[in-house]
């Protein structure tokens, strides 16, 4: 036994010191977008980052989202979303194929015992005579062990913990992306839900109208014409009405599945998106830190490194592989004399497996894994030219939405005032209905589009959050 063990040490000790890694040297590509973001007129109302600003990856999202209503639904989601706990079970499975891989590296040793009995009948024994046999064996040992001479199972174990490291980012996307969803799902809400409250006040004051409008009939004061359309405006309200309470109810069930459970009904109560739409502030920063933030990004590079750990594991398989395979143990005829001195078994079985003739298969699968290895650069060369114009995108949202939103601030005003007039106006006789009603049309339009640039601007807030790589973690976590 003790010279089995001495033969395990040896076998243990030659795959530490003979190990060696053919993983070609990483090197990050270049990125493949500019050092700084778009500049135009779509950018000049983008605010300055300020020095010692908190990027969007530091700040957890509870800073970022201060409603508390908000709060609520996020905190529920991740708790419950099935998308994000699929994330998570995909990092559990990684996890455990890596410890599967990273045990390859080392010996599997057990132990056994056996024990037989036979029976020689006088017919068939040698002897002539009947006779009964026992023997019993008891031992451990290792089978198949392969020395990692020439790295194929560090590369393989590499690529596994590469795998594993993609993985996790990919959660922490899907996490952010998950934020960032229930926050829009939120916000389209309360929207829908202004939307809805000024297709109903618009309603009763067309409904108002279309009173006036027949009793001025009655007495010879509008025509046919005028009711007909003082009609329409008022079946067009009851349209829109309707629109919107399909859309209020299609608004709660998208956030009833983001949110994976039933949302209590005092987190839905009425709001609007200026008291609860306000979100923080965020810097852009430079494109350079979306390499060191984004998850995706991350996530893409792990995989680039894993595609490069695959070529040292298809290159090791050009070289011999040495396997060992070793036993020790006892064997004895009598149980009692099983581990009596003298008993004592062991065998040792180095084999070698040296390549010859494979009809170019080995060529093959290390050309695939260096194509496999361009792709991956590509996705990731990719997923950087994806971030940066989704940036771009949002920044360009950002930078002019402001201005949108003042100027459709003063068109409601003027709307307002210009259909206060025109009904003074058609009220005496002055104007016809057809001035009331391109009036009424127009409040009604820039009522609604006020409501949607709110909209946009919560919104770009919260796609900034997430294209910049926003953070996840609770605030004790953040920093």
């Amino acid at each position: 036994m003790s010279r089995f063990i001495k033969l395990c040490s040896l076998s243990l000790l030659a795959s530490a010191l003979a190990g060696c890694s053919l993983i070609p040297q990483y090197q990050q590509p270049a990125s493949p977008v500019a050092a700084q973001w778009p500049s135009g007129p779509a950018y000049l109302g983008v605010p300055a980052a300020k020095a010692g600003s908190t990027s969007a990856d530091q700040l957890a999202w509870q800073q970022f989202f201060t409603d508390p209503a908000m709060r609520q639904l996020i905190t529920l989601a991740l708790e419950n979303n099935r998308d994000l706990r699929v994330a998570a079970l995909n990092i559990e499975a990684a996890r455990a194929q890596y410890q599967i891989t990273k045990a390859d590296l080392f010996p599997s040793v057990s132990a056994s015992g056996s024990g037989t009995s036979q029976r020689v009948p006088a017919s068939i024994s040698s002897t002539g005579q009947e006779y009964i046999s026992h023997s019993y064996t008891a031992g451990i040992g290792f089978s198949a062990y392969e020395l990692d001479v020439f790295g194929r199972l560090s590369s393989l174990k590499q690529q596994a913990l590469e795998n594993y490291f993609s993985l996790e980012e990919t959660r922490r996307s899907t996490q952010i992306s998950l934020v960032a969803e229930v926050a829009n799902a939120y916000l389209t809400l309360l929207a829908d839900r202004q939307h809805l409250q000024v297709a109903q006040g618009t309603l009763k004051s067309q409904q108002a109208s279309y009173e006036l409008t027949r009793r001025k009939l009655e007495v010879g004061a509008a025509t046919e014409l005028d009711l007909s359309d003082a009609d329409t405006t008022v079946q067009t309200a009851l349209a829109d009405q309707a629109s919107y309470q399909r859309q209020v109810a299609q608004d709660e069930n998208a956030l009833t599945l983001l949110v994976g459970s039933s949302i209590p009904p005092d987190i839905l109560q009425a709001g609007d998106l200026e008291t609860q739409g306000r979100l923080a502030d965020l810097p852009a920063g430079l494109p350079s830190e979306l390499l060191q933030r984004r998850p995706d990004i991350l996530a893409a590079e792990h995989d680039l490194k894993a595609a490069n750990a695959n070529i040292g594991a298809a290159r090791a398989k050009f070289f011999p592989s040495i396997s060992l395979t070793a036993s020790a143990g006892a064997s004895s005829s009598n149980l009692s004399d099983l581990f009596k001195a003298g008993s004592g078994t062991w065998s040792f079985s180095p084999s070698i497996n040296l390549p010859i003739f494979n009809a170019g298969s080995l060529s093959a699968n290390l050309e695939s894994a260096k194509v496999a290895r361009d792709i991956t650069v590509a996705k990731y060369e990719k997923a950087i030219q994806t971030a940066f114009g989704e940036v771009a995108d949002a920044l360009a949202v950002r930078g002019t939405v402001g201005t949108q939103l003042r100027a459709q601030q003063a068109l409601v005003q003027s709307s307002q005032r210009s259909l206060q007039l025109s009904e003074a106006r058609f009220k005496v006789g002055v104007d016809s209905y057809l001035t009331l009603l391109v009036a009424q049309r127009s409040l009604y339009s820039a009522q609604q589009n006020l409501i949607s640039t709110r909209l946009s601007q919560a919104s770009n807030l919260v796609t900034l959050y997430k294209v910049l790589g926003g953070g996840w973690q609770a605030p004790e976590q953040a920093g």
